[in-house]
């Protein structure tokens, strides 16, 4: 990955803070040094999370065979959607960006098109004009990724619709059957998001970006940047195959209910 300056890094924390456990995983190369120094609780947390077998074989299992099923349940929605979205606007169905994946590998997210082609473009240049902005500005709206102009005129009808319901992110299963992303994970972003974590961003880091988090149900665009960027590090640090099923059933009331979604 570009701008990694270190190799591998093992890390030790101050004390034994998470069970019994005082030298902590061996990680991949892709993780930057910069981010690595003494790690806290939370971060010797994450880490032995992320590194467990559990997260290896228990929740990529989860994911094979939960996504295989909602492909099949979802298949009659997601061909209506497809349909709709080629006869009300001219362009492709499906709109394609590449994302961070876990430990920096890149893939490319899969969505159904939901904005006029000529104006479905990356959102490099908003996101790092924002965090040229003083903090003060930030704190006077919505921290760029999460804030959604309300009507948006590059959205099409169709894409209004699926927007709110999220039905835009129903390929992403895919993406789960690959092995790209997970059903529960942090929320996709892309490279340029990367500094607006901080010292934060090793927490999102370790895991595979999700469909839904507690972000998406947790109020997704009402809710402010950095709070967003304390889920991802509330998550990795807590991560168990339960805490994914709890957010799981709290995802279709927060879909049906359309809370922070534009």
């Amino acid at each position: 990955m570009q701008g990694t300056n270190t190799a591998i890094n093992i890390l030790e924390a101050d004390r034994p803070r998470v069970g019994t456990i005082s030298a902590i995983g061996i990680l991949h190369e892709t993780i930057q040094a910069s981010v690595w120094r003494r790690p806290t609780h939370y971060l010797s947390a994450a880490v032995q999370r992320a590194f467990s077998w559990r997260y290896a074989v228990v929740k990529r299992l989860l994911d094979i065979l939960l996504s295989s099923i909602l492909i099949i349940l979802c298949f009659p929605v997601m061909l209506a959607v497809a349909i709709a979205v080629a006869l009300t606007s001219p362009g492709p169905i499906f709109f394609y960006q590449e994302r961070r994946g876990r430990l920096g590998a890149p893939f490319r997210i899969i969505k159904f098109r939901s904005m006029y082609a000529q104006k479905h473009k990356d959102n490099v240049f908003e996101i790092n004009g924002h965090h040229r902005r003083s903090e003060a500005d930030r704190r006077n709206e919505a921290a760029y990724p999460l804030s959604k102009d309300t009507p948006d005129p590059r959205i099409t009808p169709v894409g209004r619709i699926t927007r709110k319901l999220s039905l835009d992110e129903l390929p992403q299963l895919f993406n789960v059957l690959r092995g790209d992303m997970s059903l529960v994970g942090p929320r996709p972003i892309v490279e340029a998001e990367v500094p607006l974590y901080g010292q934060h961003f090793a927490y999102y880091d370790l895991f595979r970006p999700g469909i839904t988090g507690l972000w998406q149900v947790s109020g997704r665009s009402d809710v402010g940047f950095d709070r967003r960027v304390l889920f991802d590090r509330e998550y990795a640090s807590e991560w168990s195959c339960l805490l994914d099923l709890k957010i799981l059933s709290r995802t279709v009331p927060a879909v049906i209910t359309m809370r922070g979604a534009y």
